[in-house]
């Protein structure tokens, strides 16, 4: 389980934001904390769950749970990524 959150921060930070940086700034934790969780798959704090989930709430149920509810909003970080892509290529 501790890996699998862990990865789950990750591709909601590859998704929303440039990097590291960008995505510790937005929430307001430090950048050693991330890079320490994503490098060693340790159990993300509870803070940090909680502000990832406050800034980027469509993503809520699928980290908490590994499932989505599209017809509620709620998506995963792949779901978001095609959206964009699918975007940019109807213009």
């Amino acid at each position: 389980m501790s890996s699998e959150l862990a990865k789950k921060v990750r591709l909601i930070r590859e998704a929303e934001t440039s990097g590291r940086a960008e995505f510790c700034e937005i929430i307001g934790v430090a950048k050693k904390t991330l890079e320490g969780m994503e490098q060693t798959g340790r159990i993300p704090r509870g803070d940090l769950l909680e502000k990832v989930c406050q800034t980027w709430p469509k993503y809520t149920l699928w980290l908490m749970t590994g499932k989505t509810d599209e017809s509620c909003g709620q998506i995963d970080p792949e779901t978001e990524v095609a959206r964009r892509e699918h975007s940019l290529k109807t213009g």
